[in-house]
């Protein structure tokens, strides 16, 4: 039996291989075809409607038959969330993975890095490589809930709960959609299927809006409306981590990305449940009300962008005193949430980027590839779940073990690595001023290249370059 890592993949046997996740989970799957979308509302399999072709959910058990998908079908992604949508996966039992065929013999296991507040947990994948199928582990959190995931998997979604109270989904995540017909009562807060038969309901698990009684909202809307940017809706999560991290400043007396405690206002954020895309903030003392903090903001340069950037959708918060010299520590946190969609977008962004210095160079453009991704996501993931930053896993994998096993047979192998970075653009920009990692972008011998990135480290968000030729 193979014991899995985030990244590693395996063959599959002919026929059908049962997925089996125990404990207080629901497991669901999404059937797509390789641009990553459903076909229909049919392709998601959830406890209300538990079977697709050439896919059984029986319980904690998915049953796939790879020869019996639909027609197009090229990959299954297998997820799972607590059974109570009100608990996080960091409240529960490490979800724990087993595979097995038909027959019942074990072929592998997986227990990917535990999770923090994340809803939904991406476990694996089921693809199809050519003409066989292979098993990819995966082990990436998702903090928007079922519904979201859904959603970014192209399942038309509508969220009743939204037709009584408008606000209880954050609208800038995703926004909810009003049902076509009334939806039955969902007692349990679980996904239902509706009536009208391309719509399935689901209720949304992250917490509401948050209340804004210092008009902040107000103010910071007005100035990006001025700036011809959308606006940002505040968030309870955002909010909690500044004022953690607001209250860890007042305490140490200094102002700081890390606090005294050795806990970053990034990984405040995380410990929350909001995984971000991307991430900013605002470390200030001295103002005296949400307005002066405001113009403190207006009158810096790099500070008024941050306000204004239009790539955050949330925003959070907080001011504490320090108690002794009446001083006021402010943390504003400014994120967009993390989807596949805008993961796939931002990569595919790096790409260009990189792309458009080797063209500069007379260099031909590098090709993007699933296997060079899977192992970059994988690693990018890792050095924020082990704390780490290095080319070197805690475990001794260099950059070529992880490229083979996650299933690449390219005969070279470069890696470019950096943390803090906010955007595509600025993370490219500081690779090609680093001669080394300059070199492996403007390597002539390269010819195909992946791109992970996840946020939630001690230094923000964790990029990844990996090449191959």
């Amino acid at each position: 039996m193979s014991e899995l890592v985030p990244g590693g993949n395996m063959p599959l046997p002919g026929g059908a291989v049962t997925v089996r996740v125990p404990g207080p989970f629901d497991v669901s799957a999404l059937i797509t075809d390789d641009g990553g979308t459903v076909g229909s509302d049919a392709d998601f399999v959830f406890y209300n409607q538990p079977s697709a072709p050439g896919a059984r959910l029986d319980g904690d058990t998915l049953t796939v038959d790879p020869r019996r998908l639909r027609p197009g079908a090229t990959r299954v992604t297998v997820v799972v969330s607590p059974a109570d949508p009100a608990t996080s996966l960091d409240r529960l039992p490490s979800p724990t993975l087993q595979v097995s065929a038909a027959g019942g013999r074990d072929l592998a296991r997986f227990a990917p890095p535990r999770p923090q507040q994340e809803t939904v947990l991406l476990l694996v994948e089921i693809y199809r490589r050519g003409g066989a199928w292979k098993l990819r582990a995966l082990g990436q959190g998702y903090a928007d809930g079922l519904a979201g995931l859904a959603r970014d998997f192209g399942v038309d979604v509508v969220d009743d709960a939204a037709v009584a109270a408008p606000h209880a989904h954050l609208p800038g995540a995703q926004p909810a959609r009003a049902p076509a017909s009334p939806a039955p009562p969902a007692p349990t807060g679980r996904p239902v299927v509706v009536p009208t038969p391309t719509l399935v309901d689901l209720h949304p698990s992250g917490p509401a809006p948050a209340a804004d009684p210092d008009g902040f909202l107000t103010l910071v809307n007005s100035v990006r409306a001025g700036a011809g940017v959308p606006p940002v809706f505040l968030d309870t999560r955002l909010v909690s981590a500044a004022r953690a991290h607001a209250s860890a400043m007042a305490a140490a007396g200094r102002l700081g990305v890390e606090g005294a405690d050795g806990v970053s206002v990034y990984q405040r954020l995380t410990a929350t449940g909001y995984a971000y895309l991307t991430v900013g903030e605002h470390l200030v003392s001295g103002p005296r009300t949400p307005a002066d903090f405001i113009d403190y903001c207006l009158g810096d340069e790099q500070a008024s962008r941050t306000l204004c950037d239009p790539a955050y959708t949330h925003a959070g918060l907080a001011h504490v005193g320090d108690g002794r010299r009446g001083d006021l520590y402010w943390t504003a946190l400014w994120a967009r949430p993390f989807t596949p969609g805008d993961l796939a977008r931002t990569a595919a962004e790096v790409v260009d980027l990189t792309n458009r210095e080797r063209a500069r160079a007379g260099l031909p453009p590098l090709t993007a590839d699933a296997v060079l991704t899977t192992a970059a996501q994988a690693h990018s993931a890792d050095m924020v779940a082990r704390a780490f930053y290095a080319h070197t896993s805690p475990d001794g994998s260099e950059p070529w073990d992880r490229a083979a096993a996650a299933g690449a047979r390219r005969r070279s192998i470069g890696e470019n690595i950096a943390c803090g970075q906010r955007s595509p653009a600025e993370v490219v920009e500081g690779w090609m001023n680093s001669p080394g990692h300059r070199a492996n972008i403007l390597k002539p011998d390269f010819t195909h290249i992946g791109i992970g990135l996840a946020g939630g480290g001690a230094a923000g968000t964790y990029w990844t370059q990996l090449f191959g030729a």
